[in-house]
């Protein structure tokens, strides 16, 4: 247990570091938005072109892992959001509610993650992982969340501006440029790939830093019911990463190492990108916020429980 907990707690120290500088106020309120932006638009896409254009088409294109990981995330997402409208919540907050259960944190804590507690095989996978959240679960939200409150609008305005936001999104685009290279064969050159080992490198602690920002600003919004933030973070915590198992050891057959992958990456706590939407949609963000805090620091024990038990 003391050798999975010293692989697990630097990531976390990490996150507390930045939640500390912001509480201390060594780092100021405009911190969180320039760190996360200079992780989303520099660092983390660097990472994921050099992980892509040097990756062979076998570690990249695994339908049975994307299939694992991500129709895991469909039932939970489509569940919670079922559930939530049967409770009379409106569209737009059940989409919320959704990306809050299955929305695992992939982008900011599932790359140091994995690379700390599985090797460098991990990252292939994690890419996979990131971009089936990226691209398809925040997707499917957003597209639910426009149609709420804009049942007015052609649906065919509303594909056209989704596809060329995610087409703009970095953590879309870069890979899918790292993608060009590897078909063509491209050599990226000696320079060019110390830029990116050297920037790409520094996204995974700039990231865990940036998250504990987060977590240290203060929350406006209205608050929840205890037992509603207790049952999203059950979602998100226990029954997304055993949903995933069961999918990858019983209907996909996954190897030990992809499964170990998938279950990790599942496990992971509820991500900022929901609470990005609420604030953008002027939804209760407030919910939101405690779901990303709460989950953060159960996951703690939740992850060191399973890769103790799984390793």
């Amino acid at each position: 247990m003391l050798s999975v907990l010293f692989v697990v707690l630097p990531v976390f120290a990490l996150i507390l570091a930045g939640w500390l500088a912001r509480k201390g106020n060594v780092l100021g309120p405009h911190a969180t938005t320039e760190l996360n932006r200079f992780v989303v638009y520099l660092a983390l896409p660097a990472l994921l072109f050099d992980i892509v254009a040097n990756a062979h088409w076998r570690e990249i294109w695994r339908p049975d892992f994307i299939a694992t990981f991500g129709l895991a995330a469909a039932i939970v997402f489509a569940a919670t959001v079922a559930a939530a409208v049967c409770l009379k919540r409106r569209l737009a907050d059940a989409a919320i509610d959704g990306l809050n259960a299955a929305y695992p944190n992939t982008g900011f804590m599932g790359f140091p993650l994995a690379l700390a507690a599985l090797g460098p095989a991990a990252l292939a996978p994690t890419l996979i992982a990131t971009i089936l959240v990226v691209c398809v679960v925040f997707a499917i939200a957003l597209i639910l969340i426009q149609a709420a409150l804009h049942a007015e609008q052609p649906s065919r305005g509303m594909a056209l501006k989704l596809t060329l936001s995610l087409a703009r999104n970095p953590l879309i685009f870069a890979p899918a440029l790292g993608a060009v290279a590897l078909a063509l064969g491209a050599v990226i050159p000696a320079p060019a790939e110390s830029f990116l080992k050297l920037l790409g490198g520094a996204a995974p602690p700039c990231a865990l830093v940036a998250l504990g920002l987060f977590l240290a600003e203060p929350r406006g919004g209205a608050r929840a019911a205890p037992g509603a933030i207790g049952a999203l973070v059950f979602l998100k915590l226990i029954a997304q990463p055993l949903l995933t198992w069961v999918l990858a050891v019983h209907v996909f057959h996954l190897t030990p190492a992809l499964t170990h992958v998938a279950v990790l990456l599942a496990a992971l706590p509820t991500g900022t990108g929901p609470f990005m939407v609420a604030q953008l949609y002027q939804r209760n963000a407030g919910i939101t916020s405690v779901v990303v805090l709460v989950s953060t620091v159960v996951s703690l024990v939740t992850i060191t429980l399973y890769l103790h038990l799984a390793l």
